[in-house]
């Protein structure tokens, strides 16, 4: 009579299948995060770029058409009034530098939080990406699944932090409507009528708050893998 054996399977190998099985399983969770992750990024370069931060309504009107100013983080723009430009509509900006002592520090602050925030989201993105990457190969190594998760969710979460703060910082400004005194070249006021938030605010915070819950959910389920014991 033939006798078959069947081959043997170590308990590290049949760990190495239940810690595969799993990931494969909740892989839906980091991906979502990582979509959400990307769309956070997306929104925190348009948050930079945009010159809404701060709406300002003045009563100059000679020179600013409708009294509206918006300023950014880079820069302050208005429309000239058209009277002063042939009849044209010419937006009319000047730029912000360090040497401009009179902008507000928060406004400094954006801009390096904000630049160093992108920095940190896109490695963020790269190490979770390498992670589903590893979770999909045939011979994945648990170690380095978990610690390139681990790491790009920190790492989000760090970028999170580095937009709220000068975001909420000139939210703050914005709602107690403090002054900048501008000098006399930029044609503007210290203090305006009244100023509100510009559309890069709720921008920015929607681009710090997008990937934190999934992230968050996916760092626990990878963490909590089964180990086989």
């Amino acid at each position: 009579m033939l006798q078959f054996r069947l081959p043997t399977i170590s308990p590290f190998h049949v760990e190495d299948l239940r810690v595969v099985n799993f990931l494969a399983i909740t892989s839906y969770i980091p991906v979502a995060g990582l979509i959400l992750s990307l769309l956070g990024w997306i929104l925190c370069v348009i948050s930079i770029g945009l010159i809404q931060w701060r709406v300002w309504h003045v009563d100059n009107t000679t020179i600013i058409y409708s009294g509206i100013v918006w300023i950014g983080i880079w820069d302050v723009c208005f429309t000239l009034n058209p009277e002063l430009a042939n009849g044209s509509s010419i937006r009319v900006c000047q730029g912000f530098s360090t040497q401009n002592t009179f902008i507000p520090l928060e406004i400094f602050v954006a801009q390096d939080l904000l630049i160093l925030a992108t920095t940190i989201e896109s490695v963020a993105i790269g190490f979770t990406l390498f992670a589903l990457w590893n979770v999909y190969k045939k011979k994945p190594k648990k170690h380095y699944i978990l610690v390139f998760f681990l790491t790009g969710g920190l790492l989000n979460i760090i970028s999170s932090v580095a937009i709220l703060i000068p975001v909420s910082w000139n939210l703050y400004s914005i709602m107690k409507n403090h002054s900048i005194a501008f000098p006399p070249p930029y044609h503007l006021p210290s203090t305006p009528k009244t100023q509100t938030v510009g559309a890069a605010i709720p921008v920015g915070l929607i681009s710090a708050q997008t990937c934190s819950c999934l992230l968050l959910k996916a760092l626990i389920d990878v963490c909590w893998a089964p180990s086989g014991e």
